[in-house]
């Protein structure tokens, strides 16, 4: 019993570290969850390398020029206001001998009159000059004015303001020709080489399906890396500072943790964690009253020996303290002695130890307890709790490489989606058309570059020869205008008129020899842009050349479009044209799932069936963690049984209550010390002092000696009274949990793996599910996507109609402008060149010299 509290401290000490490690645990969580069942599966991105091959659509670019367009669209809807010819057109490409010209006379009525108007501009205008230059040979046009009137300056003034506004009218109109013919021809060369171009572009795009379909295919590696990634990941163990350290020490010695294995280990640690360090605490708990409650008896059973010892050897010296001072006080000589004689008679022993209950019984049945270590097992449970997680990687390892296995083999499966991929087969007579559209329009093209660099240098010229007017027109006028004001009289000769009326005359001339070429351009043009806008443009707008070519027997068996592009029989332009604006794939507009159930292979069971029952039918051991060995269970319950709950601890306290003497020594000695200095007599004197001296000592060398012992007796009686009464339900309760722990531990530890493994199930098959959508919207819409063929109709739109035929049409608009009001032009210019030139003088008399010899002659002309 004198070496139990040395061991007893070891023990505790040691108990007091596993205790540590248990809080530690219980305060730290695990490291969080991978994998939680109510968790979302990440999102997988794929990039789509296919998507780079695109037809660029083409938009009308906003201009300055818009208006002008605008105008040129509604003077044509004036002119040809007939709907597409069905009839006529259809007659045309099917039996072309039978087109009665009545029929093309009857539609291009419009252009027929404005034709009607060129022919007669062009002979008109030619006849008038010559006649023009006849009169002006005979000196009948462009002459002098024969008489000054007073209305001449205003006829003057207004006809220099009409030419001024005719030359300003003629000059925007040159320049919006100019601005117009060179738009066309920065137009025309990259709007005829977008056409092979973007055919190019379509059959590229045609031939890169296969292509697309393979790197779709290909795409299964990024949700293959992912659930790889998520079966063997690579965090290093000492890079989870969260982990307890009794599970960093386990993993340290391992270079990283297993994904999966790791997920299930942790998780299983985590889920049990609480209810395992609770029962180890529990453990421990009892435990620590085991050694508290035997180091406790021991101090109660040897405390009331040494309190019984100290009473029987206190009695008789306080028997003899008790007769001398009773002696004394009752001395006649001491003064004032009778007040504190009834406390001296009261002197005697208080508590009695001897009559407390024994526990000798108790120490005896605990004898040699606790036989096991019970700090040495709890950090050996602790310890394999938390090897929980090594030890499913360890069991895990080989499930984890069947695993890869089982994908390897799945991606052969989905190999097999881009072996059976029908769409080739339908897309190749498509590339074989673009083929011979782009071989067949290139001499076409090559024509009309040709013919548009003609029309360029032709409209180049004429535009510069009506500039070459307007400049002889502003010569002249400015000439003209600078004589006049020169001139001191009508009829004087001023050359820089002379000169004014010859440039009138040199623009007029040239009106009349160039104006038919300005017609026979402006015709042409507008013929052929006036065709294109009111017979292609508008109606490829109102998509009725679609609506045209749907129809049956318009279109030759030999332009056979629907055969062509290998659309549905009960499809048409139209309708392909719409689902391939909107986006649709080919596949939708081929309608392919009638012979390629493509939904069939894209079914995740296909391809996860051995990945799930690999995961459901794994069971693994992960070991039995023993928290407690028999021969603790041996202990605890020779504890329980051992009497501590029937010792009756009441008497120990009812005892205690008692003082060691019933009088206190101290009050009395004071009260002798006080009598002494009453006392008249010496002796009596001095024998109170030394009695009372005699308390002091008796009460500091045994008295308080006894209740030292009271003091540690009250504390280990007060531990043992409130442990005693729960103790067998404690002892019972801490040996059921273990024992239910223990049970428990491997079932719930397969419970939780399969719910991580379902977990990780979900979460993987979500991946392939993800992978699958994927594959089928690419494969639908993006590989096989026929928006391309939609752009390129837009674009040709575009080309044609926006950026060609707008400014081609407002080229022979401005130039038509120019080429009609050269007409009075030259009429303003032939009258006012009789303004420039000197007035002839008329002489207006009554008689002649002869009768009239002293007639002075009037002037007939004044100055101007």
């Amino acid at each position: 019993a004198d070496g139990a509290p040395g061991s007893l401290l070891a023990t505790s000490g040691a108990m007091r570290a596993a205790g540590l490690l248990l809080a530690w645990a219980l305060l730290h969580p695990a490291a969080s969850q991978q994998c939680h069942p109510t968790s979302p599966g990440g999102v997988l991105r794929f990039t789509d390398r296919h998507a780079e091959i695109r037809v660029p659509a083409l938009h009308r670019v906003p201009s300055s020029l818009d208006p002008l367009y605008g105008l040129v669209r509604r003077c044509l809807d004036l002119i040809q206001q007939n709907p597409l010819p069905t009839e006529l057109l259809r007659t045309a490409l099917n039996d072309p001998g039978s087109v009665r010209t009545s029929q093309v006379v009857q539609y291009e009525l419009g252009y027929v009159v404005c034709a009607a108007v060129a022919l007669l501009f062009t002979v008109a205008v030619p006849v008038a000059g010559m006649c023009f230059c006849y009169c002006r040979s005979r000196r009948r046009c462009g002459g002098r004015l024969r008489a000054h009137r007073r209305s001449l300056g205003c006829r003057r003034r207004c006809l220099l303001a009409c030419l001024s506004f005719t030359s300003l009218i003629i000059l925007i109109s040159v320049t919006c020709a100019f601005v117009t013919s060179q738009r066309v021809k920065g137009q025309m060369e990259p709007g005829l080489g977008a056409v092979p171009s973007t055919l190019r572009t379509l059959r590229q795009h045609l031939a890169n399906v296969p292509q697309g379909v393979q790197m779709v295919v290909d795409k299964f590696e990024v949700p293959r890396k992912q659930i790889i990634s998520d079966l063997a990941g690579k965090r290093r163990a000492g890079q989870h500072p969260e982990l307890p350290p009794g599970i960093k020490e386990v993993l340290t010695g391992r270079r990283c943790l297993a994904g999966l294995s790791r997920s299930v280990g942790l998780s299983i640690h985590a889920q049990l964690k609480a209810m395992t360090y609770a029962a180890l605490a529990d453990l421990q708990d009892r435990a620590g009253d085991l050694q508290t409650s035997l180091h406790h008896l021991q101090i109660l059973h040897r405390t009331t020996r040494a309190l019984a010892a100290a009473r029987a050897e206190l009695e008789p010296a306080l028997r003899e303290r008790r007769r001398r001072v009773v002696a004394l006080l009752d001395d006649p000589r001491c003064t004032s002695c009778a007040s504190v004689l009834g406390r001296a008679q009261s002197l005697e022993l208080g508590a009695d130890y001897g009559k407390v209950p024994s526990v000798e019984k108790v120490l005896k049945a605990l004898a040699g307890l606790p036989r096991s270590d019970f700090a040495e097992m709890i950090r050996q449970g602790n310890g394999t709790f938390n090897s929980i997680p090594e030890l499913a990687v360890e069991r895990m390892a080989q499930v984890i490489q069947d695993l890869r296995d089982d994908l390897a083999r799945t991606a052969d499966k989905v190999q097999s989606i881009a072996d059976g991929f029908p769409l080739p087969d339908y897309t190749r007579p498509v590339s074989e058309a673009l083929l011979r559209a782009e071989e067949r329009s290139q001499p076409y093209l090559r024509e009309v570059q040709r013919f548009e660099r003609y029309r360029w240098i032709a409209g180049t010229v004429l535009c510069s020869i009506i500039l070459l007017i307007l400049a002889c027109n502003v010569t002249g006028m400015a000439l003209g205008a600078y004589g006049l004001s020169k001139r001191e009289d009508p009829s004087d000769y001023e050359c820089r008129g002379e000169a004014g009326a010859k440039f009138l005359l040199i623009g007029v001339g040239l009106a009349f020899l160039f104006s038919w070429l300005l017609i026979l351009l402006v015709f042409a043009t507008f013929l052929v842009g006036g065709n294109i806008q009111t017979l292609v443009c508008r109606n490829w707008v109102n998509q009725e050349i679609y609506k045209f070519i749907d129809t049956p027997g318009n279109l030759p068996p030999s332009m056979n479009l629907t055969r062509e592009l290998n659309l549905r029989r009960d499809s048409n332009l139209s309708s392909a044209y719409r689902e391939c604006k909107s986006g649709a794939g080919l596949w939708e507009v081929l309608q392919l799932d009638r012979s390629y159930e493509l939904d069939e292979h894209l079914k995740t069971p296909k391809y996860t069936a051995d990945f799930q029952k690999r995961l459901g039918d794994f069971t693994v051991n992960l070991g039995d963690v023993r928290l407690l060995r028999s021969e603790g269970r041996q202990d605890l319950e020779t504890f329980a049984r051992s009497g501590v709950d029937e010792v009756d601890y009441g008497r120990f306290q009812e005892e205690m209550k008692n003082p060691v003497v019933q009088t206190s020594l101290p009050g009395l000695a004071r009260n002798l010390e006080g009598l002494q200095k009453m006392q008249r007599n010496g002796t009596v004197a001095r024998r109170l002092a030394a009695e009372a001296r005699a308390l002091w000592q008796m009460q500091n060398s045994t008295v308080q000696s006894q209740e030292a012992l009271v003091a540690k007796l009250g504390e280990s009686v007060q531990f043992l009274s409130r442990l005693a009464p729960h103790l067998k339900e404690r002892v019972k309760r801490t040996l059921a949990t273990t024992a239910s722990v223990e049970a428990q531990l491997p079932v719930q530890a397969q419970q939780i793996l399969r719910q991580e493994l379902g977990c990780f199930t979900r979460k993987e098959l979500r991946y392939f599910t993800q992978y699958l959508n994927w594959v089928g919207q690419t494969l639908r819409e993006d590989v096989a996507s026929c928006q391309p063929l939609a752009t390129a109709l837009d674009n040709g739109r575009v080309i044609l109609c926006d950026r060609i035929a707008d400014p081609w049409n407002a080229f022979w608009f401005s130039l038509g402008c120019c080429t009609f009001f050269l007409i009075p032009n030259i009429i303003f210019a032939v009258r006012l060149t009789k303004h420039f030139r000197p007035i002839r003088n008329r002489l207006i008399s009554t008689g002649s010299e002869e009768t009239c010899p002293f007639h002075i002659p009037r002037v007939t002309a004044l100055k101007l």
